[in-house]
């Protein structure tokens, strides 16, 4: 298995033979006997053809420069398979804290969202499967605390989220501020009545699998 865009490592399961990532602020973040790191890009891998059995790439597309040229990396260092972790930027964008509190920022979102449907046509077909959201989910992604509201508002989780880091305080603050508002006067948890009991959400993340 080679992971494409690894970042950190954070999504790394044990029979990963190599990540190729071209940040190294990311690499640096790597724990300790992670698989070894080539510093690249996605567009560029320096592999020769077929080196590994399957090849991922998890919530990274809508970070690459030149999408057609990633994803024909990865039909040409893969054997077998390709997994691909994304989300489906039409469900995302109707994520209550995205709809409610940033549309500036999702908008802003849209203009590197990859629709589904492209990704499954540039790898010549693959299933689509949904990813819940479990309430507890320990990650850190964008809509892993749809049930915890109030961890948008810490500054260490914002950081953890693309979305926030790559966005700018002038437009998030505003939108941070009424969510603040909300929380405090009760109104989000009235509003949000219907998710305190769920398990689980669909926030439109997808998980692409394409058999070679």
């Amino acid at each position: 298995m080679i992971n494409v865009g690894a970042g950190t490592g954070s999504y790394e399961p044990p029979q990963t033979v190599l990540a190729v990532e071209p940040s190294s602020v990311m690499t640096a973040q790597r724990p300790a006997g992670s698989a070894p790191v080539l510093e690249a890009s996605a567009e560029s891998i320096p592999l020769a053809d077929d080196s590994a059995d399957a090849a991922m790439a998890l919530l990274t597309v809508h970070h690459w420069s030149d999408l057609e040229a990633g994803i024909g990396e990865l039909l040409r260092i893969a054997r077998q398979r390709i997994v691909i972790l994304t989300f489906d930027p039409d469900v995302n964008r109707r994520f209550w804290l995205l709809k409610e509190y940033l549309p500036e920022a999702a908008a802003l979102d849209d203009t590197r969202a990859v629709a589904v449907e492209r990704l499954v046509t540039l790898l010549g077909g693959a299933g689509i499967e949904t990813v819940p959201i479990p309430h507890d989910c320990t990650d850190g992604f964008l809509a892993a605390f749809w049930r915890r509201p109030e961890a948008y508002l810490d500054p260490e989780v914002r950081a953890g989220i693309s979305l926030f880091a790559q966005t700018g305080d002038e437009v998030l603050q505003p939108g941070l501020a009424r969510l603040s508002d909300d929380l405090a006067s009760g109104r989000w948890h009235q509003h949000h009545a219907d998710l305190l009991d769920r398990e689980a959400l669909d926030a439109g993340y997808r998980l692409l699998v394409a058999d070679l």
